[in-house]
This record gives structure tokens, C-alpha cells and sequence, in this order.
């Protein structure tokens, strides 16, 4: 797929969400005018990104032999929906100040609320309309995915995977509240929230929704798993290396702001399974510590590569990235797909994305 098709999906994903959002937006002036911000803010979220889960879904359905159109896009461009709301509700159990350079939803809301002078606690209030936005947002998600236009005979089955994905989100995200609640340290804990809170919804689930919407069966189903899982694992762990040492222009975040969230992420694990009694103790007096320095995060980085814990981390995403390749070469799917899975692969697992 060459880099004017990749644009040119995305500009549709684009407009498919700005029509989808424009059309509720009578519904919300009906409330009230006041329910602008929401509709804002929305819109500024799903305006960018890199159109991951449309783009495994589109062409999980054209390598099940659906033929192009607009319906499959708009739903597919329903998983946007579903990201913005997992980001929003994220940053929020996260503390996180921002998301892709621009202060999070509910800092928003707060800073909103502070500038009013309006009663109560600007914090309070930013949560609690983020926490509204994120569920909105889903909401609009599980809408646009059925008034799509995609025939109605793959609609229930196209429906069942975004109900188990969602499903697999939630569990996931409340895995990762758990294991930090715990101070969680296990490789294996680690690996289990990434495949729950990311690599399910972010490629397998996106490619059996486009699998369902083009009426695959169990044969494509299990093919695009044996991609979809591992390549969904590698890229979280790309993403979480990208969370400390990567640079915050493309990352969209400050440098160290996992470290300071206290993401127990397989890296971290990784690094206390062969920790010396100094460096776990380093670790686990830092990590989670909301106002850590420069300084403290330079010497929790030492510790990441010291330990051995970097290079096992880029191990792991090397082998897994060959078994999701290994697995696409292999399945029953279109050629022009898989040159293009192919593709995707290698860019959702790149050093600098």
C-alpha cells in the first residue's frame, strides 16, 4: 500500500467521523447549548492519530474478499469512536496531564472550570466530564458501527466482536489498576494486561470485525489471530519503550511520563526479575512518583538497560513480530491484504513511529 492509499483511507475514516459526529450534534443542542465543549473536545481527539484499528479492520475485510465502500469505512471509522473513549478514561485513572501534545480531556475540563471561577474542585469537575465524554463517546462508537449501511446479514456478527472487544478493554484497563494497586512486578501479569488493555482491540479484534463484516469464517478468524495477537503484543511493547525513552515529539507526551504513571509494563518487570537489591529498590521508590525529576527519570532509564531488561524487550518484539509475519504469509487471505499486513506490521513496530 503506498503512502497516498494509507492517505486516502485515513481521509476517509476522517470524514466518515466528522459526518457521524456533525449528525449527533442536534441531539446534544437539544440538552443544551452548554454541551458544546463535549462535542469540542471530541472532535479535537478524533481528528488525529495514526488510524491503526480502521486501517487492520478495512483491510481485514478486503483480505476476506469484501470488495471497497464507504459502509465498511464508516464502519470501521466506529473503532475511532472507541479509542478516543478508552484514551479519555485512561488518561483519567492515569493522571496523565497530556495526549498527543495537548493537555488531556479532563485537564481541559478542569482548567475550563478554573477559569469560570465556577464553585467545587476544577479537578473533580475535569473527571467527571471526561469520565461523561469517554462514555459518550462509546456509546457513539457501538451507533455508528450499526447505522453503518453495511448489509444487515453481517451486522450480528460484526456486532459480537465489538461487544467482545469492548468487553476485553474493560477487563483489561481494570487488570492494569489491579497490578499497580499491587505493585504488580510479574513479567507474566505484565504481558497479560498489555494483551487485554491493547493488543486485542488495537489489531485482532479490528481484524475479526472486518473479517465479520465481510462474512469470513473460522478460517480467516483464526488467521488473522495468529497475526493479530502477537503483532498486538509487540506493538504495546514498543509503545511502552517509546513511553521512556522516546522522544515527546512523537510520542505526544513528556519524556518519562510512564515512569511518573507507574505503568507496571513488561520493560519494568523485565528489569526486577534481574534487578540488583539496590536497583528494586530504586525502582519501586520512584516508579509512581507523579512529580519525578529529570534526574530520577535518567536513573530509572539506567536501570532499564543496566538490567539487560531494554534488550530483552527488543528481543521479544523481534520474535513476536516474526510470528505475526510468519502467520500472514500463511493465511487464506488476499495477496494485495497481505502485502499490505505486512506493511502495517513493520510500521507498528518500527524503533521510531
Amino acid at each position: 500500500m503506498s503512502p497516498l492509499d494509507r492517505a486516502d483511507l485515513r481521509q476517509r475514516v476522517q470524514k466518515a467521523l466528522d459526518g457521524f459526529v456533525a449528525g449527533q450534534l442536534p441531539r446534544l443542542d437539544a440538552v443544551s447549548e452548554e454541551l458544546g465543549p463535549l462535542s469540542d473536545d471530541l472532535d479535537d481527539l478524533v481528528a488525529g492519530g495514526k488510524r491503526l484499528r480502521p486501517a487492520y479492520c478495512y483491510w481485514g475485510y478486503r483480505g476476506a474478499g469484501g470488495v471497497d465502500g464507504d459502509e465498511v469505512v464508516v464502519a470501521a471509522a466506529a473503532l475511532e469512536l472507541f479509542q478516543a473513549c478508552a484514551l479519555i478514561h485512561d488518561d483519567v485513572m492515569d493522571g496523565s496531564d497530556t495526549r498527543r501534545g495537548a493537555p488531556a480531556v479532563h485537564r481541559r475540563f478542569a482548567s475550563t472550570h478554573r477559569a469560570q471561577g465556577w464553585h467545587g474542585d476544577p479537578e473533580a469537575f475535569g473527571c467527571g466530564a471526561a469520565i461523561l465524554l469517554g462514555d459518550l463517546a462509546l456509546s457513539w462508537s457501538d451507533e455508528m458501527l450499526c447505522t453503518s449501511g453495511v448489509p444487515g446479514q453481517v451486522l450480528p456478527s460484526a456486532k459480537a466482536v465489538f461487544d467482545e472487544m469492548r468487553s476485553e478493554l474493560m477487563g483489561g484497563q481494570y487488570l492494569d489498576l489491579l497490578e499497580q494497586a499491587k505493585g504488580g512486578d510479574t513479567v507474566e501479569s505484565a504481558l497479560r494486561v498489555a494483551r487485554f488493555k491493547s493488543a486485542k482491540y488495537t489489531i485482532e479484534k479490528p481484524l475479526h470485525l472486518g473479517a465479520a463484516l465481510a462474512g469470513a469464517g473460522q478460517e480467516v478468524l483464526d488467521a488473522y489471530s495468529g497475526y493479530g495477537l502477537p503483532l498486538g503484543e509487540a506493538f504495546q511493547l514498543r509503545d511502552d519503550v517509546l513511553g521512556v525513552f522516546g522522544d515527546p515529539e512523537q510520542t505526544g507526551k513528556p519524556a518519562g511520563d510512564d515512569l511518573r504513571e507507574g505503568k507496571r509494563t513488561v520493560l519494568v518487570a523485565m528489569a526486577l526479575e534481574t534487578a540488583t537489591t539496590a536497583q528494586a529498590e530504586l525502582v519501586r521508590r520512584h516508579l509512581g512518583d507523579p512529580h519525578l525529576g529529570e534526574d530520577g527519570v535518567a536513573a530509572l532509564r539506567e536501570v532499564l538497560t543496566d538490567t539487560g531488561a531494554c534488550d530483552r524487550v527488543e528481543a521479544l518484539i523481534a520474535e513476536l513480530l516474526d510470528d505475526a509475519l510468519t502467520a500472514v504469509r500463511a493465511a487464506p487471505v488476499d495477496d494485495e491484504a497481505r502485502g499490505v499486513l505486512e506493511e502495517l506490521a513493520l510500521a507498528a513496530t518500527a524503533r521510531a513511529t
